[in-house]
């Protein structure tokens, strides 16, 4: 009887996975067409070469994002929500306020110096690091718009802190919209500087947007009885822990945006607008792992922590099982869609089309499936504490990677395009080798029922794959294919045909994914009218 009254307190404290999932999604979802809105409107108004050459614009993002996933992020989400959920299981509010007000202290002043040092190194980082090959008014012009983005990192650390704390409340409403508002004002920021101080404006906007997103953040606090303290409990055990598991995620994630560093640096050698169809491509392939990827594993993560504090490793393995075949069953058709629509997206995010990013995002899609799946891989070592291994995984991926990019990537090989099929490689790669360690370490993990669902995924796809086949002979591509109505009407078509075959080949081999979505749909259409004589 205690423990039934435990669990149901447990449940009460977080909310479940299917609506903080819902809401997640609903979010990205709008996000992510914000994003390729700000993108679609930055390429319609600034042009592909010249000072004002969207080539800068994605190249000065680079270093920010860099400090910012090494220094901060790897505080963030996995490596502080895990001993968070500890504190608000098993420990009072205030404890769990101390330790995010000492990581925020910390985290806080580091961001503000490198600010500081942004402002001051732009134009050589530029120029030496991220994208030598660019004309020299252009490297400018990508300096001055990192100085306005020198003090994001600082600002979405402070933000990612805070949701970092709701996130282990099962509060994900105001971590969810934030974002929205920072594409928003960069949106904004196109119209009101494009005819007057021109691209370096976009960084202004960016700057604005990150202020907002942190004061929608801190909107999010309300009755959770935060305070800050401005000190850093360096002794608490707490904190040390946070420490010990911040370096190895903090290098995990700053690999990640070395790779990009990379591939800009070699982008920016194979021609003027290379950077901006990789990163077109690039922007295109990021919306279904978000989409897919992250919002569902960022839902189910306080979940699993939940489970592991629970000392209940059997509901941990049936949880996480669950959320893998559910993630795959939606993966697939998701990349399937991707790899069909390719020239249509292409399309969509830049007007004037480039073949160059169509041929990019189609070798992404084996990136998307593989980046998709080490969402929820790597928060199965998290949420056992467990920073190093995909670190180490990492180390050894990223030095394939470059590789194989100065390889592919040559004009004499496969150009721009090889670029993206280093990052298919070394995706696949990378979750084969955790899946692998994992497997190693529970051999209980996976059972005879995982894999005969998915075996019937498998088979409920090949029927979604030939639906995608199919419906581009009957609505190809074509020059004068542009518009909502036109271009739209197309990819619409086409997604909905995939989507539909693979819902019914999936109730046709009785998979369990696919049962909750028809419940809901024979829920609306069968549900009575109330009629009023």
């Amino acid at each position: 009887m205690e423990e039934t009254k435990t669990n149901t307190s447990s449940r009460k404290k977080l909310s479940s996975v299917s609506t903080a999932a819902f809401i997640l999604i609903a979010a990205t979802v709008l996000g992510q067409v914000l994003g390729l809105l700000r993108t679609k409107l930055v390429n319609a108004n600034f042009p592909l070469i010249g000072v004002n050459s969207t080539d800068a614009y994605f190249a000065a993002f680079n270093i920010p994002d860099l400090l910012f996933f090494t220094l901060s992020a790897g505080a963030l989400g996995v490596a502080f929500i895990p001993i968070l959920a500890d504190k608000y299981q098993n420990s009072t509010r205030r404890a769990m306020w101390e330790l995010s007000d000492s990581l925020m202290n910390l985290l806080s002043l580091i961001m503000f110096v490198v600010g500081i040092l942004i402002i001051v190194f732009a134009h050589p980082l530029i120029q030496y690091v991220v994208a030598p090959h660019l004309p020299p008014k252009e490297i400018n012009t990508a300096a001055n718009i990192m100085r306005y983005l020198a003090f994001n990192p600082l600002l979405f650390t402070l933000s990612g802190i805070l949701t970092s704390v709701q996130q282990t409340m099962g509060r994900f409403f105001f971590y969810a919209i934030a974002p929205l508002f920072y594409n928003a004002s960069i949106i904004i920021s196109i119209y009101l500087f494009r005819h007057n101080i021109g691209l370096v404006g976009l960084g202004i906007g960016a700057l604005i947007g990150a202020i907002i997103q942190l004061l929608i953040v801190v909107i999010g606090l309300y009755k959770t009885n935060f305070y800050w303290q401005p000190k850093i409990l360096w002794r608490s055990k707490d904190f040390k822990q946070v420490l010990r598991n911040l370096p190895a995620r903090s290098v995990d994630q700053g690999i990640d945006q070395i790779e990009n560093i990379v591939e800009t640096h070699i982008a920016s050698g194979l021609g003027a607008g290379a950077i901006s169809n990789f990163a077109n491509a690039y922007t295109l392939s990021t919306a279904p792992i978000l989409l897919v990827g992250t919002t569902i594993a960022t839902a189910a993560f306080p979940r699993l922590n939940l489970r592991l504090s629970q000392k209940r490793p059997d509901l941990f393995r049936q949880d996480f099982r669950q959320i893998l075949k559910t993630m795959i069953w939606i993966g697939v058709p998701v990349c399937f869609v991707t790899f069909y629509c390719r020239g249509y997206l292409a399309r969509l995010i830049y007007t004037r089309g480039d073949n160059d990013i169509a041929i990019v995002l189609g070798f992404l899609t084996f990136a998307i499936f593989s980046r998709i799946m080490y969402s929820i891989v790597s928060r199965w070592f998290y949420s056992h504490k467990d920073n190093k291994t995909p670190l180490f995984v990492s180390f050894f991926v990223i030095a394939l990677n470059i590789v194989l990019a100065v390889i592919l990537a040559k004009k004499s090989a496969f150009g721009i395009a090889g670029l993206a099929i280093a990052q298919s490689i070394v995706g696949i790669v990378e979750v084969l080798i955790l899946v692998t360690v994992m497997i190693m370490r529970d051999r209980k993990i996976f059972d005879f029922s995982f894999f005969k669902s998915i075996f019937k995924i498998g088979l409920a796809s090949i029927f979604s794959g030939i639906a995608g086949y199919i419906m581009v002979q009957f609505y190809p591509l074509e020059l004068k294919d542009k518009g909502v109505i036109v271009l739209g009407g197309k990819l619409f078509l086409i997604v909905g045909a995939i989507f539909i075959v693979h819902i019914l080949s999936s109730a046709l081999f009785r998979l369990d994914e696919v049962k909750p979505f028809l419940k809901t749909i024979k829920k609306f259409i069968l549900k009575p009218v109330r009629i009023q004589y």
